[in-house]
C-alpha cells in the first residue's frame, strides 16, 4: 500500500491572487479546519465558533498595521475558500487565542468552563534541530523539526511554495488557511519553531503566523533576526533560523524579552521549555509547559550526534530520521504519538517531521509521525525560480 503523502499546492502573484489560488486550492481542507476548531474551542471553552472569531478580530487592525498585503493574501484565501476573512484571522491565530489572558473571562461570559492556570495547554509542541560544521559529516547544512500538534488537524496539513518577486520563494509545511508556520526559503534561510508557554500581559501583539513569514521574506539572516528583534508578538515561541553558509541561532522570543543561544559543535537543538533562560516575568512561579520538552531536546541531540559519521546527503537523512523517531517516553515522546489516555479532541501526534538540505536546496518531510513514514521529497528545489542566490550551481553540483 502506497504511503500517505502531504498535498503540495504552489500559488504566485499579488497578495490577494495568490491567496485567491490557495483558498481554492484547499477549500475542503480549510473547512475541515474550522470544522475542529470549531469543536476543539467548544470542548476547552463552551465557546461557539463565531466567539473565537469575533475573539480573533482584535488582531486585525495590528496585522493589517504592520503588513497589509498578508491581510490582502488573508482576504484572497477566504475569497478562494468561500469562508469569512475572520474565519482565516482565527486560523492564523489560533495560538494566540488559546494563551490570550482574557480569553478565559469571554469563556466565562460565554457560559464556559476556562481552565486553571495550572491546566494551561500547550500553543504547540516541536523539537527543532540545526546541525554544520563539525556536526555534519558531509559538509552540508542541516535544518528541520517534528511539528507536534493536534492530531485532529493532520489532514488539514498542506506543503505550501509561494513565488513572491521581489521577496524570496518560501517552501513552509502550514495548516490550511495559514500564512506562514515552518519553513525555508530561496535565500538559504530555514526557520524552525516552538512553543513556549507562559502568559504575559494582555498588550496586543502579532500573531506568530505573521511573524514568521515576516521572518522568511527576507533575504538576509540578520533582517530575519531583526524581525524577530524587533516585532512583539501576543505569545511567546522559539525561533531557531539557520543559514545555508554554515550559521545558526535561537531566540527564545516573548512579549517581555528575548534569550538567544548559539550551536555547540555545529549541533542546535531546541523543544517547548526555555533552555537560554527563564524571562524574569515568569522567573517566580515557572514550570515547563511540557514536560516531555525535557526528554525530547537531550534524546534529539544524541541522536543528531550521529550525523558526525555520515558519509552523504541520503546517510544524513537516515540518520535524521532514525534521531526524530526516537520513543523514549511513548506515546509523548520525541516521535509524539496520540495518548488514549487523553480526550480525542486532545489528542497530539507528530503531523511533520522535516529535513531540510540548505546546501542543496533539497526539502523532505513526512507526512506524519517519521518512524512509519518516509521522507517525502518535495518537487521544487529552494533554489529553482525567483528569489534564488546569484551564484547558482556549484561545480559539485550543489546550490549554494
Amino acid at each position: 500500500m502506497a504511503q500517505r503523502t502531504l498535498p503540495v499546492i504552489e500559488i504566485s502573484g499579488p497578495p490577494a491572487e495568490r491567496g485567491r489560488q490557495y483558498g481554492e486550492a484547499v477549500r475542503d481542507r480549510i473547512h475541515a479546519a474550522t470544522a475542529y476548531y470549531e469543536a476543539a474551542f467548544g470542548a476547552s471553552s463552551g465557546l461557539t465558533w463565531e466567539q473565537v472569531t469575533a475573539r480573533a478580530a482584535r488582531w486585525l487592525a495590528p496585522v493589517r498595521d504592520y503588513a497589509p498585503h498578508l491581510v490582502d493574501e488573508m482576504q484572497g484565501i477566504a475569497d478562494g475558500a468561500g469562508v469569512d476573512l475572520l474565519d482565516i484571522l482565527a486560523l492564523n491565530a489560533r495560538g494566540e487565542v488559546i494563551y490570550d489572558k482574557s480569553f478565559a473571562a469571554m469563556a466565562a461570559d460565554g457560559g464556559g468552563h476556562p481552565g486553571a492556570p495550572d491546566d494551561e495547554e500547550p500553543a504547540e509542541g516541536c523539537t527543532s534541530f540545526a546541525a554544520f560544521g563539525e556536526a555534519s559529516g558531509d559538509g552540508h547544512v542541516w535544518a528541520g523539526q517534528n511539528w507536534d500538534w493536534r492530531a485532529g488537524v493532520a489532514d488539514t496539513v498542506v506543503l505550501l511554495r509561494i513565488v513572491q518577486p521581489p521577496k524570496p520563494t518560501l517552501i513552509m509545511q502550514v495548516e490550511a488557511g495559514q500564512i506562514g508556520r515552518q519553513g525555508a526559503n530561496s535565500a538559504g534561510i530555514a526557520l524552525n519553531a516552538n512553543g513556549l508557554g507562559g502568559r504575559f500581559d494582555d498588550t496586543v501583539g502579532l500573531p506568530q503566523t505573521v511573524v514568521r513569514r515576516s521572518v522568511l521574506d527576507r533575504h538576509s539572516i540578520t533582517d530575519a533576526l531583526d524581525v524577530l528583534c524587533r516585532t512583539r508578538a501576543h505569545i511567546a515561541s522559539n525561533a531557531l533560523l539557520t543559514c545555508r553558509e554554515g550559521f545558526a541561532i535561537d531566540l527564545e522570543t516573548t512579549p517581555a524579552g528575548h534569550g538567544w543561544m548559539y550551536p555547540a559543535g555545529g549541533l542546535l537543538v531546541h523543544g517547548n521549555h526555555y533552555q537560554a533562560g527563564v524571562p524574569a516575568a515568569l522567573a517566580a512561579g515557572y514550570r515547563p509547559m511540557a514536560s516531555d520538552s525535557l526528554v525530547r531536546v537531550p534524546r534529539a541531540e544524541a541522536g543528531l550526534r550521529a550525523l558526525r559519521t555520515s558519509t552523504g546527503p541520503d546517510d544524513s537523512r537516515r540518520i535524521i530520521r532514525e534521531a526524530m523517531s526516537d520513543h523514549l517516553g511513548h506515546p509523548e515522546s520525541l516521535c509524539t504519538h496520540p495518548d488514549p489516555r487523553a480526550p480525542l479532541l486532545k489528542h497530539w501526534t507528530t503531523l511533520v517531521s522535516s529535513c531540510v538540505d540548505l546546501t542543496t536546496g533539497d526539502y523532505h518531510a513526512t507526512a506524519g509521525t517519521p518512524c512509519d513514514h518516509t521522507y517525502q521529497h518535495l518537487p521544487w528545489n529552494l533554489y529553482d525560480g525567483p528569489g534564488a542566490p546569484a551564484d547558482g550551481h556549484c561545480s559539485d553540483g550543489a546550490r549554494r
